[in-house]
């Protein structure tokens, strides 16, 4: 029984997700932001229960992938969905297209799908990642969504904006850009300053701007990923 217990903390990841795709489509952003934050916790969790028991498999690998395109996948698209449908006001030429234009949100999942799969065969991403990984993509779109809705008054650049991010980080999540991990190895600050340095900068960010400095806070993730890999390659040359 030890042996199912990331199995099940898993399955509490994709549970969650599940009820904020709910959430999403009863326009509740602050249920939606709940839910797909415990999924997150849950997604820690059954890795760190799957190395304190030693109870690796890959009928767990596939499960764990399975429950996040729901829950960092589905769900966040549900979100930005609902967003593009209700609050969005499109430019005049796109109005014929407006039943239609919603629908860009799932190519979050889809993106995320492949992102996966591709992660699962990848012998390069055992301690870092290459690409940003599905759950930051889909904690940045919860905390973007909740942010928006937030706004009284969603013009024309508020569309273009979501589509042009859409796209950007379907991209991030396909790219060939090294992504440092944010697990925290030993207890020490040497080897751990870009993480320790994020978490701290996550912290202030969600005390000054609340739920929607998790986006802010993904951004920064990207960033430092990016100057990281640029910093190496000047180091090289």
């Amino acid at each position: 029984m030890r042996k199912q217990i990331p199995n099940i903390l898993t399955l509490l990841n994709l549970f969650s997700g599940c009820i904020a795709i709910v959430m999403a489509f009863q326009g509740n952003f602050k249920a939606v932001v709940i839910w797909v934050a415990m999924a997150a916790l849950f997604d820690f969790l059954d890795g760190m229960a799957a190395r304190l028991l030693k109870a690796y498999s890959p009928l767990g690998k596939e499960l764990d992938s399975l429950a996040d395109v729901i829950s960092f996948g589905t769900a966040p698209a549900s979100a930005v969905f609902i967003l593009l449908r209700d609050y969005s006001l499109l430019p005049g030429y796109l109005e014929p297209l407006h039943i239609w234009i919603p629908y860009l949100a799932f190519l979050i999942p889809v993106f995320s799908a492949y992102r996966l799969a591709k992660f699962n065969i990848d012998e390069r991403q055992t301690t870092s990642f290459i690409g940003l990984p599905t759950p930051a993509n889909g904690l940045f779109w919860i905390s973007y969504c909740f942010g928006m809705t937030e706004i009284v008054t969603l013009n024309e650049n508020f569309f273009y904006l979501t589509a042009g991010l859409i796209v950007l980080m379907s991209l991030m999540m396909i790219s060939e850009i090294p992504m440092f991990s944010l697990k925290i190895k030993k207890m020490a600050f040497k080897g751990n300053e870009k993480q320790i340095f994020l978490i701290i900068l996550m912290i202030l960010l969600i005390t000054l701007q609340g739920i929607s400095g998790i986006s802010w806070g993904i951004a920064a993730y990207i960033l430092l990923s990016v100057l990281g890999r640029s910093s190496k390659q000047r180091t090289v040359k």
